[in-house]
């Protein structure tokens, strides 16, 4: 289903329902928890849509639509990709797990769960088709590295 910016903003959401269920979809999951800039929001649906992803889940104290930056930014695409909202991140990931077909081979219920976090102390690092096998080692190491510090310096950092 193709539509262009116009149409999505005007498509009713029963209508898109319906249509909805023909579309091939890939098994790509969004978790968003406690994005506070509703223009993100919006622009994540756009790129879900774009992919062609399963479900987004918006968690915490993430808005959710009818919001109207949320409308405005996602032009209309919050109502053609699936969502769903869950108190925590940690709900959704569980939902995400028990849903997979316990008769299923291992592959097929696997599920991998990336995470991308936003934060002052956050890590920023590429790794794309060209690196070397030792880059990405030592950046994996770096990375580890940099956490084992944090940890023993936050005084509120509990282990699970």
């Amino acid at each position: 289903m193709k539509l262009n910016a116009r149409e999505l903003r005007d498509i009713d959401e029963n209508e898109v329902k319906i249509k909805l269920k023909h579309i091939k979809r890939r098994p790509i999951y969004f978790i968003l928890e406690n994005i506070y800039d509703t223009y993100n929001i919006g622009g994540l649906f756009r790129l879900a849509d774009a992919l062609a992803i399963e479900k987004i889940y918006l968690c915490g104290e993430t808005e959710i639509p009818p919001n109207s930056r949320i409308k405005k930014a996602s032009i209309g695409t919050y109502k053609v990709v699936p969502w769903v909202y869950k108190k925590s991140a940690t709900e959704a990931i569980k939902e995400l797990r028990d849903s997979r077909p316990a008769n299923a081979g291992r592959q097929a219920r696997m599920v991998r769960i990336i995470a991308v976090e936003q934060a002052k102390n956050s890590i920023r690092f590429g790794i794309g088709r060209f690196n070397i096998e030792e880059e990405i080692n030592y950046t994996i190491n770096r990375v580890v590295e940099t956490v084992e510090k944090l940890r023993a310096i936050a005084p509120t950092h509990s282990k699970y």
